[in-house]
């Protein structure tokens, strides 16, 4: 008999992290992606705590290092450029606001892809749109028409998941919305980072933020806002250019610079701020991963701590392929939602939130400046150790091995 086939949809960090530890336990992977190819560039993640040490099961650490940015730290700073505040990447054992290891999203891709590259199934261009299941296995209709006989289908394509949506039914019954928004791309370097991840707060709930990428010349930027849920078409990036203009233009620092940046940009992304909640990640022989079934939203700085640890745990449990059958994956999927949701509740738990990162008031961007600048110092350094930067630290890795 043929090993069980897994189907993955999505192939970010999430999708490539399973199918590596899937291959290496047996089972045939076949992993979709509607882009043409695993997508490039992208924001600063980071690799701490359970994270890392996953990576560092994987053997691909050191490549991680090899990709990594050369980082000196965040700072808060005024409109004029002058500083408020500093956490220099040291702060906390490396494990502050920025960690001794940061690399850009894209290049974690690329390292996992080229690490299953050889023996999983990458099908570019291709997503699900229809499951139909029972006891044996499930039909997988894609969007060309194609239908796959599998085993198992995993969803792992991020946040405004297609499988999620086929499988549980329609994002606002599990997408919630935190009283933001963000957009992500790549601009002019204007300030002179010198490694340093700047963070501009303006009143009326503004955050503008440029932080270093490989080439010193251009910066990864950022601009986020506080607003109640609005009404806008997530595929129009010309609208969504305009809501920033509406918001930032004007704003102080760079951020007329970030804006003209912003509307010539190629990897432009804009996203509310939001996490995802489920009472369950697995129907029958479906279920998710990562951001798909449990989003922290990019606040938490949790997302790609989740999608390693969340795909090595579902593996894990899945087992060997050679002794899959209907009863072990029904236990498999409930002991890996056992072990996982403590540390997602963990993750998913944001204390300020969207008013933290852009509050609404002058006196509250001052007050958050001397937050991030007192819990550095004694007595509150301890407090603030554990309540703000242990959270990647929070769970043990099982020995599956």
């Amino acid at each position: 008999m043929s090993n069980p086939t897994v189907l993955i949809n999505g192939a970010g960090i999430a999708g490539p992290s399973l199918a590596f530890w899937l291959n290496r336990a047996g089972y045939r992977v076949i992993v979709l992606e509607l882009a043409p190819g695993i997508r490039p560039g992208g924001q600063t993640v980071d690799l701490r705590g359970t994270g890392r040490d996953v990576v560092e099961r994987m053997g691909l650490l050191d490549q991680m290092r090899a990709r990594a940015l050369e980082q000196s730290g965040a700072a808060w700073v005024k409109s004029d450029g002058s500083r408020r505040a500093e956490m220099p990447v040291t702060a906390f054992g490396g494990n502050g606001l920025v960690s001794s290891l940061e690399i850009l999203r894209g290049d974690l891709a690329a390292v996992l892809y080229e690490a299953t590259r050889h023996d999983v199934d990458y099908r570019f261009g291709a997503t699900i749109t229809g499951l139909e299941q029972d006891e044996n296995g499930v039909i997988a209709t894609l969007a060309n028409g194609t239908r796959l006989p599998v085993d198992l289908v995993v969803g792992a394509d991020g946040p405004h998941s297609a499988v999620r949506r086929v499988a549980f039914g329609p994002e606002e019954r599990f997408v919630r919305p935190l009283g933001g928004y963000h957009a992500w791309f790549s601009a002019p370097d204007t300030v002179g980072l010198d490694g340093w991840f700047l963070l501009y707060q303006a009143p009326g709930g503004l955050n503008a933020s440029m932080r270093p990428s490989h080439d010193p010349a251009i910066a990864k930027a950022g601009l986020a806002f506080q607003a109640e849920p609005l009404d806008y078409d997530r595929h129009d990036i010309d609208e969504q250019r305009q809501m920033l203009v509406e918001r930032f233009a004007g704003a102080g620092w760079h951020c007329d610079a970030l804006l003209a940046a912003a509307a010539d940009a190629d990897d432009f992304y804009f996203d509310a701020f939001a996490q995802v909640h489920m009472s369950t990640w697995s129907a029958g022989r479906v279920t998710l991963v990562g951001d798909a079934g449990y989003c922290a939203s990019p606040l938490s700085g949790m997302g790609t701590s989740l999608a390693l640890v969340g795909a090595y745990v579902l593996a894990g449990e899945l087992g060997p392929a050679e002794h899959l059958d209907t009863h072990r994956l029904s236990s498999a999927l409930a002991r890996y939602e056992e072990v996982m949701r403590p540390y997602v509740d963990r993750c998913q738990d944001l204390p300020r939130g969207v008013e933290g990162y852009a509050p609404m008031r002058e006196s509250d961007i001052v007050i958050t400046a001397a937050v991030m600048k007192w819990c550095q110092r004694w007595p509150f350094r301890s407090i603030a150790e554990r309540k703000w930067f242990t959270t990647a630290d929070s769970m043990a890795l099982p020995d599956y091995r």
